[in-house]
């Protein structure tokens, strides 16, 4: 008998998302029942393998088993685990992992729906796509034709500045002055004249 602290078993444990190697085992827990993480045991039906997952601290109702033989039987139980232990296991869920030529050859069957659908959706997103792109390649132009007016503005200030510069530079140059007689014995005068200007 459980223990009345202990949670309730699972149910609905069903397996989904069946392939060659893996498949999805979910399983839904009664209302009202603090469950803190989940048990699964998973055994092949001829006994030459089993395998124990123990999830804690996990509100998960899903789990995937991995590394699963092709073309075999499996059996698996859902144990529940509570603050004061584990409830009993669920019903025991047979189920046999497909081959790997079911899953190519499946795959092959729904690929060409997908790709008809995808097709659809492509042809759907190609014109939003083609606005989108025109947009974009419309702003890079504005912005590159800004910067070239930029360019052209910062250019001619430079070009006006540098005459500006070189006029009074040409009026101011003279090295010597009638007043400085300090002026004529130094040879770098220039220096003298930066710091005058």
């Amino acid at each position: 008998l459980a223990h009345p602290d202990r949670p309730p078993s699972p149910v609905n444990v069903t397996v989904t998302q069946l392939k060659a190697n893996s498949a999805t085992v979910s399983w839904d827990v009664p209302e009202g029942d603090v469950v803190i993480g989940y048990a699964i045991l998973q055994q092949r039906q001829d006994g030459q393998m089993q395998r124990f997952i123990r999830e804690v601290n996990t509100t998960n109702r899903a789990c995937v088993l991995w590394d699963l033989a092709e073309d075999a039987d499996y059996i698996i139980q859902v144990q529940s685990i509570g603050l004061y232990g584990e409830s009993q296991a669920s019903k025991r869920v047979h189920f046999r992992t497909l081959k790997e030529t079911d899953r190519l050859s499946s795959n092959s069957s729904n690929q060409g729906d997908i790709t008809m659908e995808g097709l659809d959706k492509d042809r759907q997103l190609q014109t939003g796509e083609i606005i989108i792109i025109v947009a974009v390649l419309l702003m890079w132009a504005a912005v590159i034709a800004l910067f070239c007016r930029q360019y052209d503005i910062i250019k001619d200030n430079d070009s006006n500045n540098n005459k500006e510069k070189t006029k009074p530079s040409s009026e101011h140059s003279t090295p010597e002055r009638p007043s400085g007689g300090l002026l004529r014995s130094k040879k770098k005068s220039p220096s003298i004249n930066i710091i005058e200007v």
